[in-house]
């Protein structure tokens, strides 16, 4: 079985992607893909990799964990979607690296799914706005107690990913930039569900309806309407030109607002994130959804 592991990160679609995949539970059905409730994996694979000693116990608690998660069915692949597979969000960052847990975590979750193909999914976010959301997710801790006390500028999901390659090389990654997400909502989708290209799918425009405007949305969905057979490439031209006319500030825009931060440090931190990007798309064994 091939199985999807979407980690996350934090703060990118918040639920949502599955959310739309959902709407599509049929059809995936239909096409060998499961997509089990998240109350069948969630707690109980995290309390399994803590009573797992080794591989072999690991093939103890294959049998429980998938019998609750689909039953008798067999599908092809299979959809598993959690922020917190590397991690809580109070620890995301330690030692100035992010989710420092992740290679353990996955392998293991490699010794857990022994024999089945796994694969990561998941979304990164610029540091600059990264870490004011786990800031403002722990009021009751400090800024120092969350980020380790950390150096912004040393924040690098490159080093994560590449942590993540040589902890389980078995595993291919699949990443894209949250700031993307809305342009090539349909692309993550279908890759993440292992469907054709040219799969049509519901709820392709559910994260561009929380950025646009209604009378944004509704012109959208009769020009696509009056323009069938669109390519996916005309797709996201046409939706980030929309975009650039309807959205909504309030929910584009973000308040940078910790103590000691700057402009100048933001827009450095912005431009080390762009680069870090670069980085990662030259890395072995990853793919790099991009608009």
């Amino acid at each position: 079985m091939q199985i999807v592991l979407h980690a996350g990160a934090h703060f990118t679609d918040e639920g949502k992607l599955l959310g739309s995949l959902t709407k599509n539970q049929d059809m995936l059905a239909r096409n060998g893909v499961a997509l089990p409730p998240q109350s069948t994996y969630r707690r109980q694979i995290r309390d399994t990799l803590g009573q797992m000693s080794s591989s072999m116990m690991a093939t103890d608690y294959k049998g429980a964990i998938m019998n609750g998660m689909i039953g008798d069915a067999k599908p092809d692949r299979m959809i598993l979607s959690n922020d917190n597979f590397f991690g809580v969000p109070r620890l995301a960052i330690r030692d100035n690296c992010l989710f420092p847990s992740a290679g353990e975590r996955l392998r293991g979750v490699s010794s857990l799914f022994y024999g089945d193909d796994l694969e990561i999914f998941m979304s990164i976010r610029n540091p600059a706005t990264f870490v004011p959301a786990l800031v403002a997710a722990s009021p009751t801790h400090s800024i120092e107690q969350v980020t380790d006390d950390c150096d912004p500028l040393a924040l690098h999901w490159s080093e994560l990913i590449v942590r993540i390659r040589e902890a389980v090389p078995h595993m291919p990654v699949t990443v894209w930039c949250n700031e993307d997400t809305p342009i090539i909502w349909e692309e993550i989708m279908r890759d993440m569900a292992g469907l054709d290209p040219a799969t049509v799918v519901a709820g392709g425009t559910d994260l561009l309806r929380t950025i646009m405007s209604d009378e944004g949305m509704t012109r959208l969905e009769a020009f696509l309407a009056d323009h069938p057979g669109t390519t996916e490439i005309q797709k996201r031209r046409i939706y980030a030109a929309f975009l650039d006319k309807f959205a909504i500030e309030d929910e584009i825009e973000e308040e940078l607002d910790l103590p000691g931060w700057t402009m100048a440090m933001v827009d450095q931190m912005t431009q080390a994130y762009d680069e870090d990007v670069y980085r990662i798309e030259r890395i072995p064994g990853v793919t790099v959804l991009t608009p």
